[in-house]
């Protein structure tokens, strides 16, 4: 491979400025899609995939894209898809069995889609409900969030008992890559200030935050989303001691690091002032992919740059790319590049939907009864000839 064509997969872009050129002369290696406002079906979404992934085929290495999206409660993006409750409300209800059956579900609907990846499981432990994200996460107990993580194996597949520790395993053309999110303590930062500082020691860190990142790399999630807080004051877009010896030596994480959209220009101040110094942080702490999502061509011309001057090694480059390149061989991309249109039947069928409503049913919580705890309220008396039904949707 080229040097243009080992930054070329390291790049993620958005689809609006996904033109045939950035995929064949540029060989992108990831496109993603933020949320729109338009009705788009999943039979449109595969047309719109597979038009990428065609172009990816014609250049001259031929290797697939990864499309990916934020299906965080079902696959949201999508008119017509099963909408499933939030991670707060997938908590509430304490049942991994169900998450692990909705994660399935969800992946179902992705691949219906085109879309091979998704950026979740969000495994962020809120320690302050003041913090703005915090229906993303599935309790403010780590080991509720450790339970739940069982969404990483119905997203990809559950991983054989002489699955390698580390990598990355996607059972099949039918399964989601997954991501886990985000690295780490963006549940407790200071305040709950969003993408703000979490000051906490190590041990705490690794205790509270960390848990549940060992729990998704035991079940060979495929990659982890780094999160735009800090840890006592280091950004950790650009924190190697914990992306690079701590998840990938320590935890020995063998799938990619991909950054949070624009999240390498927060290294800077002014916003992405120095983008030099952002790119050579980012990549040289061990992020492997980089969510750009707009100026690509500034990010691997300014990265390139660097490598030729010897600023970001070679080495650090081909690891980064090696790990991408896994992650798309264990996907089986290069086997089934496109589509498999039967599995558009599944999108919001009858036995999806079952799976939203017990979600919904379970998650409820029963906060008051009544006010005389002697005359409970629920059950509702069977002889009541009226019930008052008060809301929008009544």
């Amino acid at each position: 491979m080229t040097l243009k064509e080992k930054i070329g997969q390291m790049t993620q872009i958005e689809r609006s400025v996904t033109t045939p050129s950035a995929i064949k002369e540029f060989t992108i290696g990831s496109v993603y899609c933020a949320p729109t406002s338009k009705k788009e079906v999943s039979s449109d979404w595969a047309d719109m995939v597979d038009g990428f992934q065609k172009l990816a085929l014609e250049s001259r290495l031929g290797i697939p894209i990864i499309y990916g999206t934020d299906a965080i409660h079902g696959n949201n993006n999508v008119y017509g898809s099963t909408i499933f409750p939030h991670n707060v409300g997938l908590g509430a209800t304490r049942d991994a069995d169900l998450v692990r059956r909705i994660a399935a579900a969800t992946s179902l609907e992705l691949r219906a889609s085109g879309t091979h990846y998704t950026l979740a499981p969000s495994v962020s432990v809120c320690k302050d409900p003041r913090w703005g994200r915090c229906y993303e996460s599935y309790s403010e107990d780590t080991e509720i969030v450790r339970k739940m993580t069982c969404y990483v194996s119905g997203l990809q597949g559950e991983p054989p008992e002489c699955h390698p520790k580390g990598y990355p395993h996607v059972a099949g053309r039918n399964k989601a890559i997954a991501c886990a999110r985000h690295f780490v303590g963006d549940g407790g930062t200071e305040k709950g200030v969003n993408e703000g500082n979490t000051i906490l020691s190590y041990q705490d860190l690794e205790m509270i935050h960390m848990a549940p990142y060992v729990d998704c790399i035991a079940q060979g999630v495929s990659t982890i989303m780094v999160s735009y807080s800090s840890w006592n004051g280091v950004k950790l877009h650009g924190h190697h001691f914990l992306i690079t010896e701590i998840l990938k030596e320590k935890l020995g994480f063998k799938g990619f690091v991909i950054s949070d959209w624009e999240g390498i220009d927060e290294l800077c101040q002014p916003y992405g002032s120095d983008y030099r110094y952002c790119i050579s942080t980012a990549i040289n702490a061990g992020i492997d992919m980089v969510m750009v999502p707009l100026r690509y061509e500034k990010f691997m011309e300014e990265l390139t740059s660097l490598v030729q001057s010897g600023e970001v090694p070679i080495s650090r480059i081909d690891d980064a790319v090696e790990r991408i390149l896994r992650v798309k061989f264990i996907a089986e991309l290069f086997e089934f590049p496109l589509t498999d249109t039967s599995l558009l039947d599944m999108v919001g069928c009858k036995i999806h939907r079952d799976h939203a409503r017990e979600a919904v049913r379970k998650s409820l919580v029963l906060l008051k009864n009544g006010k005389d705890p002697s005359k409970p309220f629920i059950p509702l008396n069977r002889n009541a000839k009226r019930i008052l039904v008060a809301g929008t949707h009544a």
